[in-house]
């Protein structure tokens, strides 16, 4: 039997909702990839497999991990759990050699 009008408005509408959720995780993970890339000095890459390791090393989502990351940005201040885990990552993902410097 065919959806009515009204069941394919709401459906339409859930999925509208759902996309915009999407859309917005995925800003606040962009961002907060852009802030660890920049504080570990490393490749966009390895800031996604940093989140991705603190993520699975606390067992929060990977969301929250990025709103974290970003209020930490903005206050100063992130659970110490997660700050241990993102410098745990950072040591395992991090740059061997500070970027600039000479090769030995």
């Amino acid at each position: 039997m065919a959806k009515s009008e009204p069941d394919r408005v709401a459906a339409l509408q859930a999925e509208v909702r759902q996309m915009k959720e999407a859309m917005a995780s995925h800003a606040v993970v962009d961002q907060a990839i852009g802030m660890v890339v920049a504080l570990g000095r490393i490749t966009p890459d390895r800031g996604w497999q940093v989140l991705k390791d603190v993520s699975q090393h606390t067992n929060i989502k990977l969301r929250n991990i990025a709103e974290l990351i970003l209020i930490w940005g903005r206050r100063g201040d992130i659970p110490a759990e997660v700050r241990a885990a993102l410098e745990d990552a950072l040591d395992r993902y991090g740059p061997t050699q500070v970027p600039g410097s000479e090769e030995e």
